[in-house]
């Protein structure tokens, strides 16, 4: 099948998990009665957005995966017959946590999970206190309805992300996310923010020849210092927009997309075929210089 109708839950999260679960997955019903097929939820849905403070207390918010939110979501899956993405926060083993995102497929199989690769540390977003950088590489999961990659919110940033997972025969690459502007800061600042966070996603769906799909949360936190922005988003293999949900609302969209224009898109645009694999070498490297 190459038309599928992929599901965004762009929402606003509290202090209480089992709610937040509880949420998501009356919003995972409501995508799927409007025929939705694949549903993205965004990052670290079960709760507020807790890094933002270094707190030890924090670690009890995690669980294993695959565990009981997973159990959850793996029997929704199967009940409505559609694809769960589904972001959480993960312990491995006792003092290792990571920011994962687990795949349930349509007949509620677990599929697997993909770890964050790239952990950022920013005031408000105080990541590397809580995340071991993903060890599992890149990954694609083969659903019912499409191939499709999943990379996690600061991945979004690096092109050398989205080229792997799309080489690995990605469809649709998906981006839970969670990410807003400091309400300290000016007006200016905040559109050139969303801008640059939407601009380099298309570019990856533009370099690719696939749909991204970006899925945010929305709403205040941190005691209204944080206003995380919303804009989830859908674009085509050429970088155009499909959908793009509002800055301050809660919002679940379904967009079709069709995986069969990636053919056309790179046939008529082979940045895939003009590839010079052989020069690419020097990627590797931290930085170019004598170092």
């Amino acid at each position: 099948m190459s038309k599928v109708k992929i599901g965004l839950v762009q929402m606003s999260c509290t202090s209480d998990k089992a709610a937040n679960l509880q949420r998501a997955m009356d919003r995972i019903r409501e995508a799927a009665a409007k025929g939705a097929q694949i549903v993205c939820l965004q990052e670290l849905f079960t709760s507020l957005y807790f890094c933002d403070v270094e707190d030890y207390e924090n670690f009890k918010l995690a669980e294993p995966i695959p565990g009981p939110s997973t159990d959850a979501l793996g029997r929704l899956a199967g009940e409505l017959g559609v694809v769960i993405v589904a972001s959480l926060f993960e312990k491995r083993a006792q003092g290792i946590y990571h920011n994962t995102t687990a795949v349930l497929d349509a007949d509620g199989s677990y599929l697997g999970k993909y770890r964050k690769m790239h952990i950022p540390d920013d005031p408000a977003y105080y990541e590397k206190f809580y995340f071991t950088p993903g060890d599992l590489g890149y990954k694609i999961f083969k659903t019912r309805f499409a191939t499709i990659g999943v990379l996690i919110c600061w991945d979004q940033w690096y092109p050398e992300a989205a080229r792997i997972t799309a080489l690995m025969g990605a469809e649709i690459l998906f981006y839970p996310t969670a990410i807003g502007w400091a309400t300290s800061q000016d007006e200016a600042t905040n559109v050139e923010q969303y801008n640059a966070w939407q601009t380099i996603q298309r570019s990856h769906a533009v370099a690719n020849g696939v749909h991204v799909v970006s899925v945010n949360r929305v709403g205040f936190e941190q005691d209204g210092a944080m206003k995380f922005w919303g804009g989830s988003f859908v674009a085509n293999p050429f970088g155009s927009l499909l959908y793009k949900a509002s800055h301050d609302q809660e919002e679940t969209t379904v967009v079709e997309v069709d995986t069969e224009a990636t053919d056309r898109y790179r046939t008529h645009w082979p940045f895939m075929r003009d590839r010079r694999i052989d020069s690419y070498e020097p990627i590797t490297k931290r930085y170019l210089d004598e170092g």
